[in-house]
Protein backbone atom coordinates (compact mmCIF):
# COMPACT_ATOMS: atom_id res chain seq x y z
CA UNK A 1 0.00 0.00 0.00
CA UNK A 2 1.25 3.04 -0.98
CA UNK A 3 1.84 5.93 1.74
CA UNK A 4 1.11 8.90 -0.02
CA UNK A 5 -1.96 11.23 0.83
CA UNK A 6 -3.93 12.25 -2.32
CA UNK A 7 -4.94 16.13 -1.20
CA UNK A 8 -8.74 16.76 -1.90
CA UNK A 9 -8.37 20.02 -4.16
CA UNK A 10 -10.27 21.51 -6.15
CA UNK A 11 -10.34 19.74 -8.90
CA UNK A 12 -11.40 16.57 -7.19
CA UNK A 13 -14.00 18.17 -5.67
CA UNK A 14 -15.18 19.35 -9.51
CA UNK A 15 -14.89 15.87 -10.23
CA UNK A 16 -17.04 14.31 -7.19
CA UNK A 17 -19.32 17.37 -6.95
CA UNK A 18 -20.44 16.96 -11.03
CA UNK A 19 -20.41 12.90 -10.88
CA UNK A 20 -22.77 12.33 -7.91
CA UNK A 21 -24.77 15.76 -7.40
CA UNK A 22 -26.22 16.41 -10.99
CA UNK A 23 -30.11 17.20 -11.84
CA UNK A 24 -32.39 15.01 -10.18
CA UNK A 25 -35.03 13.20 -12.98
CA UNK A 26 -38.16 14.73 -13.14
CA UNK A 27 -40.27 12.06 -11.40
CA UNK A 28 -37.98 11.77 -8.06
CA UNK A 29 -39.76 11.52 -4.93
CA UNK A 30 -38.91 11.26 -0.90
CA UNK A 31 -38.17 7.78 -1.21
CA UNK A 32 -35.49 7.81 -3.95
CA UNK A 33 -33.39 9.25 -0.89
CA UNK A 34 -34.18 7.74 1.88
CA UNK A 35 -35.48 6.47 4.50
CA UNK A 36 -32.48 8.20 6.57
CA UNK A 37 -32.70 7.22 10.02
CA UNK A 38 -30.84 9.47 13.14
CA UNK A 39 -30.29 7.64 16.11
CA UNK A 40 -29.32 9.86 19.09
CA UNK A 41 -30.99 12.66 21.40
CA UNK A 42 -30.88 10.88 24.66
CA UNK A 43 -31.71 13.31 27.54
CA UNK A 44 -30.39 16.04 27.75
CA UNK A 45 -29.08 15.75 23.61
CA UNK A 46 -31.08 16.55 21.27
CA UNK A 47 -29.59 19.23 19.94
CA UNK A 48 -26.79 16.60 18.30
CA UNK A 49 -29.77 14.64 16.65
CA UNK A 50 -30.88 17.89 15.60
CA UNK A 51 -28.50 19.40 13.74
CA UNK A 52 -27.51 16.22 12.35
CA UNK A 53 -30.94 15.31 11.07
CA UNK A 54 -32.19 18.87 9.91
CA UNK A 55 -28.74 19.06 8.07
CA UNK A 56 -29.75 15.71 6.24
CA UNK A 57 -32.53 17.29 5.35
CA UNK A 58 -30.93 20.37 4.06
CA UNK A 59 -28.49 18.34 2.35
CA UNK A 60 -30.75 16.36 -0.28
CA UNK A 61 -32.16 13.34 2.10
CA UNK A 62 -35.90 12.12 1.82
CA UNK A 63 -37.77 11.02 4.30
CA UNK A 64 -35.94 11.26 7.62
CA UNK A 65 -36.42 9.97 10.87
CA UNK A 66 -35.29 10.65 14.27
CA UNK A 67 -35.10 7.75 16.82
CA UNK A 68 -34.58 9.42 19.87
CA UNK A 69 -35.86 10.21 23.68
CA UNK A 70 -39.39 10.97 24.44
CA UNK A 71 -38.16 14.77 25.68
CA UNK A 72 -36.18 15.31 22.58
CA UNK A 73 -39.16 13.75 20.30
CA UNK A 74 -41.42 16.89 21.33
CA UNK A 75 -38.63 19.34 20.46
CA UNK A 76 -37.89 18.00 17.40
CA UNK A 77 -41.57 18.13 16.43
CA UNK A 78 -41.77 21.45 17.37
CA UNK A 79 -38.77 22.85 15.91
CA UNK A 80 -38.65 20.95 12.48
CA UNK A 81 -41.71 19.49 11.38
CA UNK A 82 -40.13 18.24 8.47
CA UNK A 83 -38.51 15.58 10.90
CA UNK A 84 -40.70 12.72 11.68
CA UNK A 85 -39.20 12.04 15.24
CA UNK A 86 -40.15 8.45 17.31
CA UNK A 87 -39.64 8.39 20.92
CA UNK A 88 -37.83 4.75 21.21
CA UNK A 89 -37.10 3.39 24.54
CA UNK A 90 -36.03 -0.08 23.69
CA UNK A 91 -34.52 -2.16 21.03
CA UNK A 92 -37.88 -3.57 20.02
CA UNK A 93 -39.22 0.41 19.38
CA UNK A 94 -35.93 0.88 17.39
CA UNK A 95 -35.89 -2.63 15.24
CA UNK A 96 -38.87 -1.70 13.00
CA UNK A 97 -37.41 2.19 12.20
CA UNK A 98 -34.13 0.22 11.19
CA UNK A 99 -35.83 -2.07 9.21
CA UNK A 100 -37.51 0.22 6.80
CA UNK A 101 -34.09 2.48 6.64
CA UNK A 102 -31.65 2.88 3.65
CA UNK A 103 -29.11 4.64 5.51
CA UNK A 104 -28.75 5.10 9.68
CA UNK A 105 -26.89 8.12 11.54
CA UNK A 106 -26.23 6.82 15.04
CA UNK A 107 -24.28 8.61 17.81
CA UNK A 108 -25.25 12.45 17.67
CA UNK A 109 -26.58 13.13 21.00
CA UNK A 110 -26.60 9.08 21.87
CA UNK A 111 -25.37 9.80 25.54
CA UNK A 112 -23.46 6.69 27.30
CA UNK A 113 -26.18 5.82 30.05
CA UNK A 114 -28.88 3.11 30.01
CA UNK A 115 -30.73 4.07 27.24
CA UNK A 116 -27.91 4.39 24.48
CA UNK A 117 -26.49 0.60 26.33
CA UNK A 118 -29.89 -0.44 25.49
CA UNK A 119 -30.40 0.54 21.78
CA UNK A 120 -26.61 -0.45 20.87
CA UNK A 121 -26.79 -4.13 20.19
CA UNK A 122 -29.20 -3.01 17.38
CA UNK A 123 -27.17 -0.52 16.45
CA UNK A 124 -24.55 -2.50 16.24
CA UNK A 125 -25.65 -5.49 14.27
CA UNK A 126 -25.74 -5.97 10.23
CA UNK A 127 -27.95 -3.53 8.30
CA UNK A 128 -28.19 -1.04 6.46
CA UNK A 129 -25.23 1.64 5.42
CA UNK A 130 -23.79 3.81 8.60
CA UNK A 131 -22.26 6.84 9.41
CA UNK A 132 -21.35 6.39 13.19
CA UNK A 133 -20.65 9.48 15.24
CA UNK A 134 -19.95 10.95 18.83
CA UNK A 135 -21.37 8.23 21.24
CA UNK A 136 -21.74 5.94 18.63
CA UNK A 137 -17.52 5.74 18.67
CA UNK A 138 -18.19 5.62 22.26
CA UNK A 139 -20.02 2.46 22.34
CA UNK A 140 -17.84 0.65 19.46
CA UNK A 141 -14.69 1.15 21.23
CA UNK A 142 -16.69 -0.62 24.48
CA UNK A 143 -17.51 -3.38 21.89
CA UNK A 144 -15.08 -3.91 18.75
CA UNK A 145 -16.84 -4.92 15.75
CA UNK A 146 -15.90 -4.77 11.88
CA UNK A 147 -18.61 -3.61 9.69
CA UNK A 148 -17.92 -2.95 5.79
CA UNK A 149 -20.63 -0.84 5.29
CA UNK A 150 -19.73 1.88 8.05
CA UNK A 151 -18.63 5.51 8.20
CA UNK A 152 -16.78 6.23 11.18
CA UNK A 153 -16.48 9.72 12.03
CA UNK A 154 -13.78 10.15 14.84
CA UNK A 155 -12.15 13.69 16.39
CA UNK A 156 -8.06 12.33 17.49
CA UNK A 157 -9.91 11.96 20.86
CA UNK A 158 -12.24 9.36 20.04
CA UNK A 159 -9.33 7.68 17.47
CA UNK A 160 -7.13 7.02 20.09
CA UNK A 161 -10.10 5.87 22.52
CA UNK A 162 -10.81 3.45 19.24
CA UNK A 163 -7.04 2.41 18.82
CA UNK A 164 -6.75 1.84 22.44
CA UNK A 165 -3.26 4.66 22.62
CA UNK A 166 -2.84 8.54 23.36
CA UNK A 167 -4.31 11.70 21.41
CA UNK A 168 -0.55 12.31 20.55
CA UNK A 169 0.16 8.90 19.12
CA UNK A 170 -2.35 10.22 16.67
CA UNK A 171 -1.22 13.56 15.53
CA UNK A 172 2.20 11.99 15.43
CA UNK A 173 1.17 9.81 12.09
CA UNK A 174 -2.57 11.09 11.13
CA UNK A 175 -2.40 9.10 8.24
CA UNK A 176 -1.32 6.20 9.83
CA UNK A 177 -3.85 5.99 12.40
CA UNK A 178 -6.45 6.57 9.84
CA UNK A 179 -5.22 3.38 8.04
CA UNK A 180 -5.10 1.51 11.34
CA UNK A 181 -9.07 2.31 11.83
CA UNK A 182 -10.07 1.54 9.18
CA UNK A 183 -8.03 -1.85 9.28
CA UNK A 184 -9.11 -2.43 12.61
CA UNK A 185 -13.08 -1.42 11.84
CA UNK A 186 -13.76 -1.75 8.20
CA UNK A 187 -15.60 0.45 5.95
CA UNK A 188 -14.41 3.97 5.78
CA UNK A 189 -12.66 6.06 8.22
CA UNK A 190 -13.23 10.58 8.55
CA UNK A 191 -10.01 11.49 10.69
CA UNK A 192 -11.35 14.55 11.37
CA UNK A 193 -9.12 17.91 12.44
CA UNK A 194 -7.40 20.24 10.60
CA UNK A 195 -6.86 18.33 6.96
CA UNK A 196 -9.45 16.01 8.06
CA UNK A 197 -8.70 12.55 6.35
CA UNK A 198 -10.89 9.87 4.39
CA UNK A 199 -9.15 6.46 4.34
CA UNK A 200 -11.26 3.57 2.75
CA UNK A 201 -7.76 1.16 3.58
CA UNK A 202 -6.37 1.79 -0.04
CA UNK A 203 -6.60 5.81 -0.48
CA UNK A 204 -6.21 8.54 2.21
CA UNK A 205 -7.32 11.77 0.99
CA UNK A 206 -6.96 15.25 2.93
CA UNK A 207 -9.24 18.09 2.52
CA UNK A 208 -7.34 21.71 2.23
CA UNK A 209 -10.48 23.28 2.97
CA UNK A 210 -11.83 24.54 6.01
CA UNK A 211 -10.67 26.91 9.21
CA UNK A 212 -10.54 27.56 12.78
CA UNK A 213 -13.56 29.07 13.26
CA UNK A 214 -15.21 25.42 12.69
CA UNK A 215 -13.61 24.29 15.88
CA UNK A 216 -17.40 24.68 17.66
CA UNK A 217 -19.73 22.64 19.11
CA UNK A 218 -22.04 20.26 16.38
CA UNK A 219 -20.01 20.62 13.82
CA UNK A 220 -19.13 16.71 14.02
CA UNK A 221 -23.34 16.57 13.93
CA UNK A 222 -23.42 18.56 10.73
CA UNK A 223 -20.80 16.45 9.07
CA UNK A 224 -22.53 13.19 10.43
CA UNK A 225 -25.42 14.95 8.36
CA UNK A 226 -24.53 15.61 5.47
CA UNK A 227 -22.40 12.14 5.05
CA UNK A 228 -25.74 10.11 5.66
CA UNK A 229 -27.50 12.22 2.97
CA UNK A 230 -25.17 11.80 0.54
CA UNK A 231 -25.59 7.81 1.18
CA UNK A 232 -29.38 8.26 1.28
CA UNK A 233 -28.67 9.50 -2.48
CA UNK A 234 -26.80 6.66 -3.77
CA UNK A 235 -23.43 8.06 -3.26
CA UNK A 236 -20.81 5.22 -2.47
CA UNK A 237 -19.32 4.95 0.55
CA UNK A 238 -15.68 6.97 -0.10
CA UNK A 239 -16.92 9.23 -2.29
CA UNK A 240 -19.92 9.72 -0.07
CA UNK A 241 -17.34 10.65 2.77
CA UNK A 242 -15.24 12.48 0.95
CA UNK A 243 -17.34 14.89 -0.82
CA UNK A 244 -19.16 15.54 2.48
CA UNK A 245 -15.87 16.45 4.16
CA UNK A 246 -15.29 18.81 1.15
CA UNK A 247 -18.22 20.32 1.42
CA UNK A 248 -18.81 20.80 4.92
CA UNK A 249 -15.15 22.53 4.72
CA UNK A 250 -16.36 24.68 2.08
CA UNK A 251 -19.51 26.02 3.49
CA UNK A 252 -17.66 26.62 6.80
CA UNK A 253 -14.86 28.80 4.69
CA UNK A 254 -17.88 30.27 3.17
CA UNK A 255 -19.18 31.26 6.30
CA UNK A 256 -16.44 32.75 7.66
CA UNK A 257 -15.71 34.79 4.60
CA UNK A 258 -18.99 37.03 4.93
CA UNK A 259 -19.24 36.63 8.94
CA UNK A 260 -15.67 36.09 10.21
CA UNK A 261 -14.47 32.81 11.88
CA UNK A 262 -14.66 34.21 15.97
CA UNK A 263 -18.27 33.02 16.87
CA UNK A 264 -19.25 30.85 13.78
CA UNK A 265 -22.23 28.06 14.76
CA UNK A 266 -22.49 25.03 13.34
CA UNK A 267 -26.18 26.03 11.80
CA UNK A 268 -24.25 28.36 10.25
CA UNK A 269 -23.33 26.10 7.42
CA UNK A 270 -26.74 25.38 6.44
CA UNK A 271 -26.79 29.08 4.49
CA UNK A 272 -24.28 27.91 1.87
CA UNK A 273 -25.00 24.55 1.55
CA UNK A 274 -27.78 25.24 -1.87
CA UNK A 275 -25.28 26.59 -3.77
CA UNK A 276 -22.52 23.74 -2.71
CA UNK A 277 -25.20 20.75 -3.23
CA UNK A 278 -26.50 21.91 -6.74
CA UNK A 279 -23.94 22.57 -8.79
CA UNK A 280 -24.11 22.80 -12.97
CA UNK A 281 -21.49 21.98 -15.47
CA UNK A 282 -20.56 25.22 -16.33
CA UNK A 283 -20.55 26.70 -12.65
CA UNK A 284 -18.91 24.31 -9.57
CA UNK A 285 -18.27 25.88 -6.01
CA UNK A 286 -14.46 25.66 -5.93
Amino acid sequence: MSDAVTLIDDDLHRQLALRWLSPRADDAHKGDFGPLLVVGGGEGYSGAALLAAETALRAGAGATLVACGRTAAAGLWLHRPELMARAVSSRADLQPLLAMARVVVAGPGLGRDDWARELWPALAAPGPRQVLDADGLFWLAENPERHPARVLTPHPGEAARLLHCHVADISRDRPAAARELQSEYGGVVILKGAGTLVCDGERVWRCTAGNPGMATPGMGDVLAGLAGALLAQGVPLFEAAALAVSLHARAGDRVAVHKGQRGMLASDLWGPMPALLNPTQQVVEQ
